[in-house]
């Protein structure tokens, strides 16, 4: 006779989440963020409180960031272990919503369990529940189904015996990785049912490594036999894949430069000679030079994104195209030649088959002149500035940050220079660039900092993405989770502004404070606000200051928040310039083809010319 254990459907998946492990023999699933509301205190906050030995409960400020910390905890583990969220039915809910878009552009896993309404709709319509005129099945989760890679409603407590393995089965693979999303009825939560005891037993979560198949492997080795100039691009899923030594190797054994992506930077440290810096939009000029005249680019767990490439107009027309990646989805665009599979295997075994092959000798001058321009326009010690660039912002950083610091952004300017001008050691830069969600800059920092707690995080954050989601500064406070804020203060939506104004043609209008229809231009006391939270908070006068600051900020337990007012400018000499479509290479940004401005309509004629150059092969 099967033995049973009688809980509620609340208690079993928290029981079972707390028995899924690595095969470190670490929890996959390391805890769960909360914030409680009716729909989910008195079934799964008590159940967290019952096993609060076994599995902890972080308490977060707002359902979005909280989940933005887990996903940035799942990034800085490269994807081997995860944390759980929870939230109440109606706002709590579909403030996930956007985190839950963030994880599936991303690739990362998060295990979203939302309050939902009654299964049995005998108080129907309770509190914050929305109708659906025309469909009584559906609720306000239901918003998650395109932004989730496993979608599950529990409407009875047996379900969960399905629905829990077959969350973290999409969590840990790592073709289809992404956010699971269970909307656990609120009723559900409560009942109890007679759960076998094998249900709980504990079980291993081990990640695949697919290797390729023989006949792609085989046409992929041919193209590269034949290529003379081929570029690397290294995307996210290198990382995953920890396929960071197998790259150095290959890029190193076969003399093939290396360009990067957002999320694939830092798979190498900045010192690798095959390394040439970013590509496309916010590109180097050394990797874009290559990129252009390479013929055959081979993208490295990369999804190829707008920025990567410049909108399609970076490669040559005669370049040829190689996709290796764990997803077959992504390794098809761009019409490239496939090869699915894990990419340290596929590394591995294309090394193997290429032999002694090497490409043409790189052009190690322009790596050279290019690190030239970067090191000259951040500045040197002793070259303050009262007032700085956000470059020379970074080059202060820079210098003074620890060997092994982790940079970290998500939107604005920023994330364009630091990916240019951050030169890390290896792992050393977190961006989050798939979604460029304003605002997940200090949850983020706060993520990695959990995952990595020996390493120093700096955020960089500007002053509209910290108006946007600043409240987990008091959360990091609480748990004493240190980590340095950089505060740039341009007053507004700056990177937006010159978007607007020099990219697209328009006029300065509702970005900047001076540009909006406000009674009063406020003048926001940033170090008071980050000190009213707890944080350590100081205005620094000038990159002097900042610098010393950085250093100040790792004696403490707590956030440091370094407030500094920056200016814009362009950055000579670097190929990155902040007017949008003449950045490293073009970004599409659609211009109004009807305008009554001589601005606008030469700007439109820029546009049509190029992208003219785009290769629309998909």
């Amino acid at each position: 006779m099967t033995k049973t254990i009688r809980l509620t459907a609340a208690q079993a998946m928290i029981k079972w989440l707390s028995v899924q492990m690595t095969e470190e023999g670490e929890r996959y699933i390391a805890g769960m963020w909360a914030i409680f509301g009716h729909g989910n205190v008195a079934g799964i906050g008590e159940a967290l409180h019952a096993y609060r030995d076994t599995f902890p409960t972080w308490r977060g400020q707002n359902e979005q960031t909280m989940a933005h910390a887990a996903i940035a905890y799942a990034k800085g583990k490269k994807r081997t272990r995860a944390m759980a969220v929870t939230s109440s039915i109606g706002p709590g809910s579909t403030n996930l919503v956007t985190a839950a878009a963030l994880a599936h552009v991303n690739r990362l896993p998060v295990l979203i369990v939302a309050g939902d309404v009654f299964a049995n709709r005998r108080p129907d319509p309770v509190l914050q529940q929305v109708e659906d005129f025309d469909d009584g099945t559906v609720s306000a989760n239901d918003c998650f189904r395109p932004v989730s890679r496993y979608f599950d409603r529990i409407t009875r407590p047996e379900q969960i015996l399905s629905a829990l393995p077959r969350a973290l089965r999409v969590m840990t693979d790592p073709a289809n990785c992404g956010p699971a999303v269970l909307a656990f009825c609120q009723d559900v939560q409560t009942e109890a049912y007679d759960y076998p005891e094998a249900f709980f037993a504990p079980r291993v979560w081990h990640i695949r490594r697919p290797a390729p198949d023989a006949g792609e492997l085989a046409r992929v080795a041919g193209l590269l036999k034949a290529a003379k100039t081929p570029v690397i691009i290294a995307g996210g899923g290198v990382i995953y894949s920890q396929a960071e030594t197998a790259l150095a190797d290959f890029a190193l054994k076969h003399t093939i430069p290396v360009a990067e992506t957002q999320a694939g930077k830092s798979s190498l440290a900045q010192s690798h000679p095959m390394n040439f810096g970013a590509s496309g939009v916010d590109g180097s000029a050394a990797a874009n030079a290559a990129l252009v005249a390479a013929d055959l680019v081979i993208g490295v767990g990369t999804r190829f994104q707008d920025f990567t490439t410049g909108s399609r107009t970076l490669f040559g027309a005669a370049a040829k195209l190689v996709s290796i990646n764990v997803h077959g989805y992504d390794a098809a665009k761009h019409a490239a030649e496939s090869l699915v599979a894990d990419a340290k295997v596929a590394l591995e075994q294309l090394t193997g088959v290429l032999g002694d092959y090497k490409a043409g000798e790189p052009d190690a001058g322009s790596r050279k002149d290019w690190l030239r321009a970067v090191d000259a326009y951040c500045g040197r010690p002793g070259d303050q500035a009262a007032k700085p660039t956000d470059a020379q912002v970074i080059g202060a950083v820079q210098r003074a940050a620890g060997e092994r610091a982790i940079a970290m952004c998500a939107a604005g300017t920023m994330p364009g220079a630091l990916k240019l001008l951050w030169q890390p050691s290896q792992g050393g830069y977190h961006m989050e660039y798939g979604y460029s969600c304003m605002g997940y800059e200090i949850a983020g920092a706060m993520g990695i900092k959990l995952a990595s707690p020996d390493r120093e995080v700096i955020c960089f954050v500007g002053d509209g993405s910290y108006m946007m989601a600043n409240s987990e500064l008091a959360t990091a406070v609480m748990r004493r989770i240190p980590f340095t804020v950089v505060l740039t203060d341009n007053r507004g939506f700056g990177c937006i502004n010159r978007l607007q104004t020099l990219g697209c043609g328009g006029e300065p209008f509702n970005n900047m404070y001076t540009d909006c229809n406000v009674e009063a231009q406020p003048e926001i006391d940033y170090v008071a606000h980050a000190a009213a939270m707890g944080a350590h908070a100081v205005k620094a006068r000038d990159t002097d200051q900042l610098e010393a600051e950085i250093r100040a900020a790792r004696a403490r337990d707590i956030p440091t928040v370094i407030v500094i007012e920056t200016v814009a400018r362009d950055f000579p000499g670097t190929g990155l310039k902040t007017t949008a479509g003449a950045h490293g290479f073009f970004w599409d940004v659609a211009v109004p083809e009807v305008s009554d401005r001589q601005k606008q309509r030469d700007r439109y004629k820029e546009y049509l010319e190029q992208i003219a150059k785009a290769r629309l092969v998909n």
